[in-house]
């Protein structure tokens, strides 16, 4: 077992670190309290090959491992999560079903633009009646003159909605018992992007609910086999669980870096308050966490770069993440007091971005169900 980075790897965490801190940190606050979408930052992103960091260079990829890809995001969302989640969304859910299950036509046409970042790539599985119970799709799919007439709408999704937007995958009934994903492009018509949501976080985020009233594409748009839907989202699902576990460390470290430093600069009753006992049991309660946390959510990448089952150890490290992001955040306001409350605090923000952590990507009942099975309960 060997717990070092390789160099390539530490060469990526300290790029996208030191991204985060001189390019993401002075704007994170005022993307979020104005609900804007960081183009820039994504472009920034794009220039140093950040936006397809574990696909193929000849597809204008990073080539590098899922280990590389996770912390990165780590890394990220260290400093804020709508960007993190943009980055995530568009690489494990976005890009990597085209990349899975697509045709050499279907690969040489997308992969470029998504990988290098020109393009910003979406999938859609959530429905107003199947969020958990991703089974009971009611958006349908049916062949006419060498078309898809697609109906339906999607709900929750991610970076469908941008300027830079330049597909969506999405779920489908194509017969009665029978869901195969297709891609649409953005702007087909019949295909229609609604008003982004009014969230609790994420906010710099794009959120949107989708819309297909007789929407057609062509029939070669059908992903993989006609029928494996169901398969190829849950494959899905599992990869884009190492890269949300990600997210969940990172913004618990953010959250310990944030109280550990203002712990040492707030003075209460003549010494700074990180020479207290409670506050010290606090910090190094976080510290033990989010270490356990990582080591978990990298082995659940290095099981996926290796080739061996990883679903359980993925459900696992984002069961685990996303309930230790919320308390190392509720636990980093508490540190600050009634700073903590104030949204020109980072902290403030990172209580707010963690919770979806225990719903999106599998709620955490989810993860509860996908664990107990692969135990054989």
């Amino acid at each position: 077992m060997n717990f070092d980075l390789s160099d390539e790897q530490r060469d990526i965490q300290r790029l996208v670190r030191d991204f985060a801190d001189q390019e993401v940190r002075p704007v994170a606050e005022e993307l979020d309290r104005e609900h804007r979408f960081p183009y820039d930052v994504i472009e920034k992103l794009a220039g140093l090959g950040l936006m397809g960091i574990p696909y193929p260079e000849d597809y204008g990829g990073g080539g590098a491992d899922n280990l590389s890809y996770a912390i990165a995001i780590e890394e990220l969302a260290r400093v804020d999560s709508s960007v993190a989640i943009t980055v995530a969304a568009h690489t494990s859910l976005g890009t990597w079903p085209i990349y899975a299950f697509g045709s050499d036509e279907q690969r040489s046409d997308w992969l470029p633009r998504l990988c290098s970042g020109q393009s910003l790539g979406a999938f859609g599985l959530t429905e107003p009646e199947a969020g958990s119970d991703a089974g009971n799709t009611r958006t349908t799919a049916r062949l006419d003159d060498g078309e898809w007439v697609i109906d339906g709408a999607k709900q929750f999704i991610t970076n469908a909605g941008t300027n830079i937007s330049a597909c969506v995958t999405i779920t489908a009934r194509t017969g009665d018992d029978e869901i195969s994903n297709i891609i649409v492009p953005a702007g087909t018509p019949g295909y229609e992007v609604e008003a982004p949501y009014r969230k609790m976080g994420w906010n710099a985020s794009d959120t949107r609910p989708l819309a297909f009233d007789g929407c057609r594409v062509p029939e070669a748009n059908l992903l993989g086999q006609r029928g494996m839907g169901f398969k190829q989202f849950l494959q899905a699902l599992d990869g884009g669980r190492i890269g949300v576990a990600a997210m969940g460390v990172g913004l618990a470290q953010g959250a310990l870096d944030e109280a550990l430093s203002y712990a040492r600069e707030r003075r209460a009753f003549g010494q700074p308050i990180s020479k207290f006992q409670a506050i010290q049991a606090k910090l190094a309660d976080m510290a033990t966490e989010i270490e356990a946390a990582r080591l978990l959510t990298y082995k659940a990448a290095l099981l996926k770069d290796t080739g061996q089952p990883f679903s359980l150890t993925a459900a696992q490290a984002k069961l685990k993440t996303g309930r230790l992001a919320v308390r190392a955040a509720e636990e980093a306001v508490q540190i600050h007091g009634g700073y903590g409350y104030i949204e020109e605090y980072p902290v403030c923000r990172f209580y707010r971005d963690a919770k979806i952590l225990t719903i999106g990507e599998g709620t955490d009942e989810v993860q509860q169900l996908v664990i107990a099975r692969a135990l054989g309960a």
